[in-house]
């Protein structure tokens, strides 16, 4: 993999644990030559995952609709700017430059994007890996929500075992240098569970 989209939130949430876990991710990404695909931003999570990259050297690409540009919420720093018309472009934009994807701590941006990556994933479209930073059990209520999606038979066991989930940077990013897709159909009724 040598650029990862990581999606995270453009506040640096309530507990400084979320910037302290972006900064180890962007120097250990920089530190293993893995590009940086971003939202574009210079705030929240944001900011500081591309702000960590750049200081240690790495790569930083960032892809921002035209609307938040104006806003001045664009991060001029970086390796490159991609400035594009809507969301939907910006979406697939950085899915184009990325060989694997991670959310941070983030609100329902982050949660859209990951889920689109995964979905694109069930369905065969990519077979990279989708990872989740999970600092401080930020998402082990979604997780949970998950399961039991595979409970009421909404997904399987295969696509839910798709998400990739570690508390450390470096163990994720290990763990998505070894990550092999599923080669099962997505829909229910073709298979037993």
């Amino acid at each position: 993999m040598n650029r990862i989209a990581v999606y995270c939130g453009s506040s640096p949430g309530a507990d400084p644990v979320y910037a302290n876990a972006a900064r180890a991710l962007g120097a250990e990404m920089a530190a293993r030559g893995i590009g940086l695909v971003f939202g574009g931003g210079r705030i929240g999570l944001m900011g500081v995952i591309a702000d960590a990259v750049l200081e240690a050297g790495g790569e930083a690409i960032g892809v921002i609709p035209t609307a938040l540009e104006e806003k001045e919420l664009a991060h001029t720093g970086c390796s490159e700017l991609h400035v594009v018309s809507t969301m939907h472009e910006r979406k697939s934009l950085m899915a184009d430059f990325a060989k694997g994807f991670i959310a941070m701590p983030g609100g329902f941006g982050t949660l859209d994007e990951i889920f689109e990556m995964l979905t694109w994933g069930q369905l065969g479209y990519h077979t990279r890996p989708c990872g989740f930073l999970n600092i401080s059990g930020y998402y082990d209520s979604l997780f949970t929500f998950l399961d039991h999606c595979v409970e009421a038979r909404f997904v399987t066991h295969v696509h839910r075992k798709m998400i990739i989930t570690e508390t450390d940077p470096a163990a994720l990013l290990d763990s998505m240098q070894t990550f092999a897709a599923p080669d099962q159909a997505k829909w229910l009724d073709r298979f037993d569970l």
